[in-house]
């Protein structure tokens, strides 16, 4: 039986050390919301590969729309020879996506190329450069990715100058002392000292935020920004790559906001495990670039559509959007009766599953990440794998897959329990 200490060792002498690592254990099989390793240990995977398969490990559905797909070909590259599965997930995206306007669509691989090409697409179609992002934003690790992240450790550290013309304004955390008046008034001063907002092609943001530590955007803010957008011309992308596909209790983020962005981004959860991403907006703008400037060799690859079909049809069959508010109401309640014997806990929060805890010390108010990484570890050395993130480490995030079996999760609610209360001995 292989070890994962051996792996490990393995690992260290063969792969970049840049490619960081959550758990030293190596998968060997997983299903629904359970793995087990190399070793043979079970574990409840509360990380769901960071909210890819929202729809659970292997789901049954999944599986066999890919081995269908698998039967027919492979690959053939969609700008080559397309396929008629490419076309039906985009008409179901347009259908899908808010936004009561004609829209297209465009598939590629990863989250980070979504929003490569969303900016790609707002600069063709306003003929401006400048975009704007906010503090604790993550878009991803490309170059054009990283500028619009509001994080420089570890993803911007020791990369050189990032590309040009973007810009950070403040997101509102009234936990952290930035109200929603302040990220307006930060966004104006943006506009009046560095950037003119004629300039401005597009201003990006989470619904919520992600790595940023699962911060919502208040609607009102939101609908602001709409207003902010519309005045100056300026267009509005939602980055949904983790927020997608019933994560927060609605299909996308943007339903919880009443407004419509004129691009969204989505990746992570939309084929339950295998790469896809993709891009959806306005017809006329998504229409802006020429024939062969969008695209890419695997970009919509036939068998991540043909899982993404299934994934949307076991969100609609299995309810999972209801369902995902349902666990993340329990899931809260649980840590709401803890607050009392664990007074590290400073928020708990989170639309539909997307949820969330921060830690800080309880006299300083500082936040503490030490914390967080001790209820990480032991809930690891329990079977529950858990992640953090946050600009100060000291938040762990819940990504369950939704369809998570209810005797599993409440096992996973007690290991959990068990882990705050041991972090404080």
């Amino acid at each position: 039986m292989a070890q994962n200490s051996e792996i490990q060792a393995r690992k260290t002498a063969a792969i970049a050390r840049g490619v960081g690592m959550m758990t030293q254990v190596y998968a060997d099989r997983a299903e629904n919301a359970e793995l087990w390793d190399v070793e043979g240990n079970r574990y409840i995977d509360f990380a769901a590969g960071i909210a890819v398969v929202n729809t659970g490990h292997r789901h049954p559905k999944v599986i066999e729309a890919v081995k269908a797909q698998l039967d027919r070909f492979s690959h053939t590259c969609h700008q080559v020879v397309p396929y008629e599965n490419y076309v039906h997930l985009a008409e179901r995206l347009n259908h899908a996506v808010p936004g009561d306007f004609d829209k297209k669509t465009i598939f590629v691989t990863t989250g980070a190329e979504a929003l490569e090409n969303a900016v790609k697409i707002a600069r063709v179609a306003t003929g401006r450069n400048a975009i704007v992002a906010f503090s604790g934003g993550f878009h991803g690790r490309t170059f054009m990715g990283m500028a619009m992240t509001g994080k420089v450790f570890p993803y911007k550290a020791g990369f050189g100058a990032m590309p040009g013309d973007v810009y950070h304004a403040p997101f509102p955390v009234d936990l952290h002392g930035v109200s929603e008046k302040d990220a307006l008034a930060g966004l104006d001063r943006l506009f009046k000292a560095d950037v003119d907002p004629s300039r401005v092609a597009a201003i990006v943001i989470e619904p919520v935020q992600g790595e940023g530590g699962f911060y919502e955007v208040p609607a009102s803010f939101m609908r602001k920004l709409r207003e902010i957008c519309d005045q100056h011309g300026i267009l509005l992308i939602a980055d949904e790559v983790q927020t997608g596909f019933a994560r927060t209790g609605k299909l996308f983020a943007m339903e919880h906001h009443g407004v419509a962005a004129d691009l969204v981004t989505m990746a992570k959860g939309l084929a339950g495990g295998f790469p896809l991403a993709a891009v959806c907006g306005r017809a006329e703008i998504m229409d802006a670039a020429n024939p062969g400037g969008l695209g890419g060799t695997y970009g919509g690859n036939p068998i991540g559509i043909a899982a993404a079909h299934a994934v949307l049809d076991v969100i609609e069959e299995e309810g999972l959007c209801e369902r995902a508010s349902m666990l993340g109401a329990r899931l809260k309640q649980r840590l709401e009766g803890l607050r009392g014997d664990v007074p590290e806990i400073s928020d708990i929060r989170g639309p539909g599953f997307m949820n969330a805890v921060e830690f800080a010390d309880p006299g300083s108010k500082a936040p503490d990440a030490a914390f967080a990484g001790r209820v990480k570890d032991i809930a690891l050395e329990k079977g529950l794998i858990l992640l953090t993130c946050g600009v100060h480490g000291n938040v762990i995030r819940f990504l369950s897959p939704i369809t998570i079996q209810d005797d599993v999760f409440s096992e996973a609610l007690d290991l959990l329990e068990a882990s705050l209360r041991e972090a404080r001995a």
